[in-house]
Parts: C-alpha cells; sequence; structure tokens
C-alpha cells in the first residue's frame, strides 16, 4: 500500500509538472501561431537561427534563435532603422505601410551569418553581417537595384549568387566583398517557375530558397494556382546551370514559401508557412523523407497537425511576445526585444526613464489621423486566443488628444482616454469601415484608467472585443467588437497591440503607461457598466 501512495504522489506530480509548464506530448502545427512570415532557416551546430518579414516595423528583420526547432525567441534584429526617409519617418504625409522590407534570407558562411533582404520603399537591396548573430554588431551593404524576394547564396565552387524574381527567376553572381552585381554574370535562371502548377496562375513562383544537398541543388518556390491554393514548387538540378526539372512538392492547407532544414540526427522537415487570417502568416513544419533524390514533403502528401519526434511548445510567452512591467534595472535593455515601434520613432518622444517604472510616450505634432500617428509601440497579437492590458495615467494629456490600447491593421480598433473641452472620456474606435467610428464614449472622473483587448482567433473568428476598468477587477464592455481582417493593401500583417498617444489639436502632453500585460487566454467576466 504505501508503494502504491508513493507511486500515485510521482505520477500525480509528473502530470502536474507536464501540465504546468507545457512540454508533455509531441510538437504541434503550427509551430508559432503568430505572425512569422516569409521564414528563412539555418542551422549551425545544434542551434536553429530563423529570420522573418516585419516591414515597416522598427527595428526590422527579427531573427530568432531554438534548439529544437519548435520553441523560439527572439534574439536580435538586423537593422534598428531601415532609412531615414519620409515613409518610413511618418513624416510629410507619407508612409511604408505593407512595405519597408520584405522576405529576408539567412546564410552562414566562414563563421558569418549574413542577412539579405530588399525595399520597394527605398529600391535597394541589403545584405547584413556579423560574427555574433545574438549581440552585433551588424555591418550594412546596400545597392541598386531592389532584387524582389532575392536569395544569398554561397556556393561551395567559391562563387557566390543572388537569385530573384517573380516567375521569370534570375540569377546573379556577386562581387566578392558583396558590394553589388558581378557585371555580365546576369542571366534568366528558370524562365516559367509556376510552370508544374499549371498554366493558370494567380501567383508566379516567387519566394526562392536555394538548397545544396548531396551535390544536387534544389530550389524552392511558393506559387498559386487560380481557384486553387498556394503551393510549393522545387526544381532540382546537378549544375546551377541547369538544367532544372520542377514538380509540384507541397498542395495542402495553403502552406507553402520556405526551404529545407535537417537535425543533427539526421531528419529533415521543411519550414513553411500558411495565412490564417487576422493573426497574419504562422509558420509550420512539415516532415520530409528523400526519394529518388527528390524531397517529399508530408505525410502522404498532407501537412501533420502532430509533429512526431519534436517536443511540444512551451507557448510563446515571453520570448515572442512577453509582458513589460517597464521597471529598468542597470544593464537591462531599454525595450525587450518583443517590442516594435510602428515605422520609425521619434526618439526624443518616448522614454523609460523620465518617471521610474512607466512608459511615456509625448506628443510633438499634430496629427489628423491615428495611422498617420507616430510613435505607436507594438507587439504581436498570437493565438489561439490572447489579450493584452495595461494601466495609463492621463493626467497630463492635453485637449484633443487621445492614448490608449489598440489592435493595429488596417481595420484597427481603439479603446483610450480623450480629452475634450477639458473633460475626460473613455472610448472606443472602430476602423472597420475604413473610416475611424467612435461607437461608445463614457465620461471618466479619475487619472488612472485600466483597458484590455481581446482577441479570439480561434477557427478563424478574428473578433477582438475591448474593455475598460476603473480598479482592475470590474471589467466593463465598450463599443462593440471588432471583425478583424487580414488586409494585403498597406499593412499585409497581423494585427497587433499598440500602446499609443497622439495629438489632434495641442502637441506637449504625455500619457504615462505602468505596465503592459499579455495571456494566452481571454477570460474577461463581462460586468453590467459603472456609473462614472
Amino acid at each position: 500500500m504505501k508503494y502504491k501512495i508513493i507511486f500515485l504522489a510521482i505520477l500525480g506530480f509528473i502530470v502536474l509538472f507536464s501540465c504546468t509548464n507545457k512540454i508533455s506530448g509531441p510538437a504541434q502545427n503550427p509551430i508559432i501561431h503568430a505572425d512569422v512570415p516569409d521564414l528563412s532557416m539555418i542551422r549551425v551546430g545544434d542551434n536553429y537561427y530563423m529570420s522573418s518579414t516585419t516591414m515597416h516595423m522598427a527595428p526590422g528583420v527579427p531573427i530568432m534563435k531554438s534548439n529544437d526547432l519548435v520553441n523560439w525567441k527572439i534574439i536580435n534584429y538586423a537593422y534598428d532603422t531601415l532609412a531615414n526617409i519620409d515613409a518610413l519617418n511618418l513624416i510629410n504625409g507619407k508612409t511604408s505601410y505593407g512595405r519597408g522590407s520584405w522576405a529576408s534570407c539567412i546564410r552562414y558562411h566562414n563563421s558569418k551569418y549574413y542577412v539579405s533582404t530588399f525595399s520597394s520603399t527605398t529600391g535597394k537591396t541589403y545584405i547584413f553581417s556579423t560574427e555574433d548573430i545574438e549581440k552585433g554588431p551588424w555591418e550594412r551593404i546596400t545597392f541598386r537595384p531592389s532584387l524582389h524576394d532575392n536569395n544569398l547564396f554561397f556556393d561551395d565552387n567559391g562563387k557566390i549568387y543572388m537569385i530573384w524574381g517573380n516567375g521569370r527567376l534570375m540569377i546573379t553572381e556577386l562581387k566578392e566583398d558583396l558590394s553589388g552585381l558581378q557585371e555580365g554574370t546576369e542571366r534568366v535562371l528558370i524562365e516559367n517557375a509556376s510552370a508544374p502548377a499549371g498554366n493558370r496562375i494567380m501567383l508566379s513562383a516567387e519566394g526562392s530558397q536555394l538548397f545544396k544537398v548531396n551535390g544536387k541543388y534544389y530550389l524552392f518556390d511558393i506559387t498559386w494556382p487560380r481557384g486553387g491554393m498556394r503551393t510549393v514548387i522545387i526544381h532540382r538540378a546537378d549544375n546551377i546551370n541547369g538544367p532544372w526539372e520542377g514538380r509540384v512538392a507541397l498542395q495542402d492547407k495553403g502552406v507553402a514559401q520556405g526551404g529545407l532544414i535537417d537535425t543533427p540526427e539526421g531528419n529533415w522537415f521543411a519550414y513553411l508557412f500558411r495565412d490564417y487570417g487576422s493573426v497574419g502568416r504562422i509558420p509550420y513544419l512539415v516532415p520530409v523523407k528523400w526519394e529518388d533524390d527528390w524531397p517529399v514533403l508530408g505525410i502522404a502528401g498532407k501537412v501533420p497537425d502532430i509533429l512526431e519526434g519534436l517536443p511540444a511548445s512551451k507557448g510563446l510567452i515571453p520570448d515572442i511576445v512577453a509582458s513589460d512591467e517597464f521597471d529598468r534595472k542597470k544593464g537591462d535593455p531599454v525595450l525587450p526585444l518583443v517590442w516594435q515601434w510602428n515605422h520609425n520613432p521619434d526618439n526624443n518622444l518616448w522614454s523609460v526613464s523620465e518617471r521610474k517604472g512607466f512608459l511615456r510616450l509625448k506628443t510633438g505634432r499634430i496629427d489628423s489621423l491615428f495611422a498617420k500617428s507616430r510613435n505607436t509601440l507594438t507587439q504581436r497579437t498570437f493565438g489561439p486566443e490572447c489579450s493584452g492590458s495595461t494601466l495609463i495615467d492621463v493626467s497630463n494629456l492635453e485637449d484633443d488628444d487621445f492614448a490608449g490600447l489598440c489592435v493595429l491593421q488596417r481595420k484597427f480598433g481603439q479603446v483610450g482616454v480623450k480629452i475634450q473641452d477639458g473633460e475626460k472620456y473613455i472610448f472606443m474606435v472602430s476602423n472597420k469601415t475604413d473610416t475611424p467610428t467612435e461607437l461608445e464614449s463614457v465620461l471618466l472622473s479619475q487619472n488612472n484608467i485600466y483597458l484590455k483587448i481581446e482577441c479570439d482567433f480561434r477557427d478563424r473568428v478574428d473578433v477582438a472585443n475591448f474593455f475598460y476598468s476603473l480598479d482592475g477587477k470590474t471589467w466593463n464592455a465598450l463599443g462593440g467588437p471588432l471583425e478583424m481582417e487580414y488586409t494585403l493593401m498597406e499593412h499585409f500583417m497581423g494585427y497587433r497591440f499598440g500602446l499609443f498617444n497622439y495629438a489632434t489639436k495641442n502637441p506637449g502632453g504625455f500619457a504615462d503607461f505602468d505596465w503592459f500585460r499579455i495571456t494566452d487566454s481571454i477570460s474577461v467576466e463581462i460586468t453590467g457598466k459603472l456609473d462614472i
């Protein structure tokens, strides 16, 4: 009996530990239920590194690290700001929503890390390099033109190539110092890379990623047949100059665009992403086996939900998204890497030191539209459900100032405080119709207010709800639900939580955010409205 009790106690502890720490069982797709698109991946020893796209956000081109392909942590960015121009600075009426920098490529060569990307906003191609991927510094090389979806490839023949294009794929050699294209080497690599998927193509082959395995070249691309889904195309050649033969490698769930990665144990996967509604483009891993020198993707051609042999996710908090109390000790980063600014920030108008334990957002100009206002501090929403909340001190807002919490995309939603004729109001605004519309406002008689937004991405419900509280305990719904929508035009990314403050009449006010807290649940109990 004694041994039975001991056994049951141990078993109970194991179950409790496993549930509490989310480490039991195999991995599941998606491996990251958040907007991490255009992923490029390498393995160096036992560590994996991944770069992704964040477009108009600053800093840009996030670099993530994992030791198991499932649990990832943001460790760096390739740049703080891409360029000092009006569109990226959100000045003179210019914006860079949905542009900035696009699909990057990460590589490791001769003990050095490289990340290439491109920008239609600046018209340039960029190559960043460092010997220390976690601490930097990063060296920057730029040249024209802007090469779409470029892929940097160090061949073992000593040559450095760059592949790019849409449908008609091009290749060129780069100069030895990577400072530009080697004159006279540009040529067509594949005339019509979409051809294996048929003639009725909606999105021509792009997102090229080239790999060399056992002496053969494998080129991954994404295409989209009209009336079908996003599709993985693979071309193979014995020589980089061709001839190339291509085939459809995967058509399931619209999971596509990416490349190959192997484990130290010799297992292979394809890393790809899936468009998944308003949460954005989310990463998947697909098992790969080799048949007749071809990588065969999936299980019987399907993307599995369960990934045997890989550990379960520990969750995205705190390595991809995280709460922040804004308390800074000596040596702490001014802003943790989970944060990105919507466009380049004005560093004179924000601080985490002017008031200890608070993020202060100051206004320095007049903005008529929220989407064109500066210094909105953001981080990703994530699925299947999440909530973001903050406590804000609005005692130093000026008349016609607006400050609070938002979910940012083209069809944004806001909950916050505005000042009108000296009175404070809690408000909720929806931009579902592309015309910012106040759905409700309530008179506020205190300076500190709690705000919360809950996002439900389960089964692509894609709904956000907005709340306020006077005491942090009793929450009240405000306005109404926002039907979130992923828009390709302009923003081209999943929804993000954002902290904002902007002036529409008198610059010079400021808002103090005590903390931002993020959770993986939506558990607010909605009560009746409070009389305030």
